[in-house]
């Protein structure tokens, strides 16, 4: 296996779940008390476990952890919040569906993640103790639930006139 690669791709994804957990954590807060912010309540302890469950495969694997990438992406999670979206200094519907659309995104970005890792896992046992397969069929979840809170923005974004957002029924059971 060729560690230095591995060591930048992991460290890539870590960027990611830098700046998608903060990006959660923001969109959650906008949206507290609705349907979007009651799931993400719920996503974003699920997200550090992936961050810690990341951390410990780089730490299984002896790769050192690039701090700037880590912090270029906090970084950027910030100056993305500079975006232009139909008001200067209001939360929008189109903030909404562009950040749903950003963790829809990071989503993915974490599949393919848990699938490679559980690839590369046949070739080192030291990867063996970590439960990629559960990990993918929990963000297939996410994705799917993601999915549906990102078309309900984009009906809720784009239409004549002004609707709530979160109105409709639980997207998942217990959500």
């Amino acid at each position: 296996m060729h560690a230095k690669r591995l060591g930048i791709y992991l460290n890539d994804h870590l960027a990611g779940s830098v700046g998608g957990l903060e990006l959660a954590i923001r969109t959650e807060a906008e949206n507290h008390g609705n349907l979007l912010g009651r799931y993400l309540a719920t996503l974003i302890p699920e997200l550090k476990e992936d961050q810690s469950t990341l951390l410990a495969v780089m730490d299984a694997l002896e790769l050192k952890r690039d701090g700037l990438k880590t912090r270029a992406a906090w970084a950027a999670e910030k100056v993305s919040r500079l975006k232009l979206n139909g008001t200067l200094v209001r939360y929008s519907p189109l903030s909404r569906l562009l950040e749903l659309e950003g963790l829809c995104s990071a989503t993915e970005g974490r599949l393919s993640l848990w699938r490679t890792l559980a690839r590369v896992s046949v070739k080192d046992a030291r990867l063996a103790v970590f439960p990629f397969e559960s990990l993918v069929q929990r963000g297939e979840a996410q994705r799917s639930v993601l999915q549906r809170l990102r078309a309900q923005a984009a009906d809720v974004a784009f239409a004549e006139e002004p609707q709530p957002f979160g109105t409709g029924e639980p997207l998942v059971a217990g959500h």
